[in-house]
């Protein structure tokens, strides 16, 4: 995925989304260690369906994500996907 690429797909998701190093990169806060957990038991089960799963760091209510395909050592198409569910998710939490 080229620079452009990147651009118009960092548009199309939450803006808390940041590229570092080449990978996506997102850092959450939530009220409590359950929330956070209960947040990441929801991303397995997409990361399971894409078979595409997130890099995280999991701190009592601080959660890291990072994205990338290891196979590509790139960002790629699959890396927005989860993010753009990621962040579906993360709508649901935040209403909670």
């Amino acid at each position: 995925m080229n620079s452009r690429e990147i651009k118009n797909n960092l548009r199309l998701i939450n803006d808390s989304w940041q590229v570092v190093e080449n990978k996506l990169r997102i850092n959450i806060n939530f009220l409590n260690f359950n929330s956070a957990f209960n947040f990441m038991k929801e991303i397995a089960k997409i990361s399971e369906e894409l078979n595409h799963h997130p890099q995280w760091t999991n701190n009592y209510n601080k959660l890291e994500i990072i994205l990338w395909t290891h196979d590509k050592q790139a960002l790629t198409s699959l890396d927005f996907t989860l993010a753009k569910r990621i962040d579906e998710i993360l709508l649901k939490f935040k209403k909670v």
